[in-house]
């Protein structure tokens, strides 16, 4: 049976992102897989890599040593079958809690060396989820497709072949009334809410018995 961790970057649990993870953590499921999802705001107390280089060490040579919240996380995605990142964008990049398991998570298979890169040999399928108010037709003006690919390269690079996977222009809340947002069509953000996002979330299932069944290659 594979194992895959799903992690749900956002502080809004049951929101947009999080029911994303659980759909791929379903199609998954369906495959035969055992699916371990994170709420990563619900951890203990975490932070990002302290630079203490303990991962750098003969005794624990591409292993984070911090021992917080995420340790046993680091530990599941060390032992796992495949893994899935979801993160809401947060002014342009992904949320602060991502950004934590992120560094930790690539800097422990950094090996500072000539003749190879990475420490990993374990690589496994990642999925990696954003969730964003901003339409994907403005990505290229304001940077969001150059942000993903740097995610993405860098993920396969030191995690294992990494698809991107964006639901855009994303519902914010339940009730426009209570704010006094000109910049949103309210009326429209809740019919894309109705029409578009459930066949996202019919994707994220798909996605989610591909990676078991036909996981993607490089």
């Amino acid at each position: 049976m594979k194992n895959i961790i799903a992690i749900n970057a956002s502080p809004r649990v049951n929101w947009n992102t999080s029911q994303l993870v659980k759909q791929v953590a379903q199609g998954a499921e369906e495959q035969g897989a055992h699916v371990k999802i994170v709420d990563l705001y619900k951890l203990e107390k975490f932070t990002g890599c302290i630079s203490c280089f303990g991962c750098k060490t003969k005794e624990h040579v591409g292993v984070c040593v911090c021992k917080d919240g995420l340790y046993s996380v680091l530990q599941d995605i060390n032992n796992a079958d495949g893994l899935v990142i979801g993160t809401p964008n947060y002014l342009g990049d992904i949320s602060a809690g991502c950004r934590a398991l992120y560094e930790r998570l690539i800097f422990q298979s950094l090996t500072y060396k000539k003749e190879f890169q990475s420490y990993n040999k374990n690589k496994i399928p990642v999925l990696f989820i954003m969730t964003s108010n901003a339409s994907k037709e403005f990505y290229p003006a304001i940077g969001y497709d150059k942000m993903l690919e740097d995610y993405r390269q860098s993920l396969s690079a030191f995690v294992g072949p990494t698809k991107v996977f964006v639901a855009d222009d994303t519902l914010q809340v339940n009730d426009y009334d209570k704010y006094n947002w000109t910049m949103f069509d309210s009326q429209s953000k809740i019919l894309r809410n109705k029409t578009v996002f459930p066949e996202q979330l019919k994707q994220a299932f798909e996605l989610g018995k591909q990676m078991v069944k036909n996981p993607w290659q490089e």
